[in-house]
């Protein structure tokens, strides 16, 4: 049992009790801001499966909520009806860990490929576009009372932190430069009500089942906004894994999407400014894509994976060039 095990081990037991014994542990991923491990439980309730996030101290795009934060937002959304894991427990110092949260492990797949290409999810595809929408009306009517403490960030100040990273860096692309110039000519005003918005709602962060959407994970960016920007999130085309006929998620039409989170939601859904969500969300992975590059080309972090996806900045660009212009490929 290495260090992260054992200071994991006796966090159970402060947490759940003495009864509580956790048979084997397995590293998950390695993320820039979080680490996560997958570990099983033997307890007087019986074998559980859970899931343990801690911070990795990374940085990310500087607006990653801290852990604590995005676990009790969780139990925010979970007690107004969003499909979420269960938080079993918050990370304290005495645990010895840093910041994170314990949370149940859920069945189901999160590879989009999988999700996308699998003759065992064709059902589930068939109603993911569906439940998507009525996860994101759920998570926009959670009430911001029981809410922590989150950054309020409408279009304007998101833009002008996207354009600061991007000029940080010694590329410069026209197309960029272009999208810059179209989105700031476009700024939807601050008149909508904020509210929660998840921040990385996308197929990728979701686990499915057979049967379609079972959790939503991944609550590191969540803030409160506006509404467009997460079924805009949903709907760039990085996020559709090849099949570009299916603008939500690679699985979906956008016309069920708006119909179905207009009746889960009583909110129209706002299409030009929904557009805006899109190009902007398009140029921001285009940024993340180049700031991903610079960390291998400048030795900071040497990785292939870092690198492959530096490759993927003409395919954004190509991506904003079809949006500008008005085209859906």
């Amino acid at each position: 049992m290495n260090r992260i095990e054992a200071r994991l081990q006796a966090a159970l037991q402060r947490h759940c009790g003495d009864g509580h014994r956790m048979t084997q542990c397995q590293r998950l991923s390695a993320g820039a801001s979080a680490e996560t491990y997958a570990f099983d439980v033997e307890s007087p309730q019986g074998r559980q499966a859970l899931i343990l996030r801690r911070s990795a101290g990374g940085q990310g795009l500087g607006v990653n909520v801290d852990k604590r934060t995005e676990a009790l937002v969780q139990r925010a959304a979970a007690a107004a009806g969003v499909p979420v894991p269960e938080i079993l427990f918050i990370l304290e110092p005495d645990d010895g860990l840093g910041e994170g949260y314990v949370m149940r492990r859920g069945a189901g797949e999160t590879l989009p490929k999988r999700i996308l290409g699998n003759a065992e999810f064709a059902t589930a595809r068939a109603q993911l576009t569906r439940q998507c929408a009525q996860a994101l009306a759920a998570i926009h009517a959670v009430p911001l009372a029981s809410l922590p403490k989150l950054a309020m960030l409408p279009a304007a100040p998101q833009l002008k932190q996207i354009e600061a990273l991007y000029r940080s860096s010694p590329l410069v692309s026209p197309v960029f430069e272009l999208a810059l110039r179209w989105l700031a000519k476009r700024m939807p005003d601050s008149a909508t009500t904020p509210c929660l918005v998840h921040g990385d709602f996308r197929n990728g962060n979701l686990l499915v089942d057979a049967q379609g959407l079972r959790l939503v994970l991944d609550w590191e960016l969540t803030h409160l906004g506006d509404p467009m920007e997460d079924l805009g999130w949903l709907c760039v085309n990085a996020w559709r894994f090849g099949r570009r006929d299916q603008p939500v998620g690679g699985f979906g039409e956008r016309g069920d999407l708006y119909a179905a989170y207009e009746a889960a939601s009583g909110r129209a859904v706002d299409v030009p400014r929904l557009r805006f969500w899109e190009v902007f969300g398009t140029l921001k992975w285009g940024v993340i894509c180049l700031l991903q590059a610079m960390l291998h080309l400048g030795g900071t972090v040497r990785s292939v994976e870092r690198a492959a996806i530096g490759r993927r900045i003409p395919e954004t660009e190509l991506d904003l060039l079809d949006l500008i212009e008005g085209k859906d490929r």
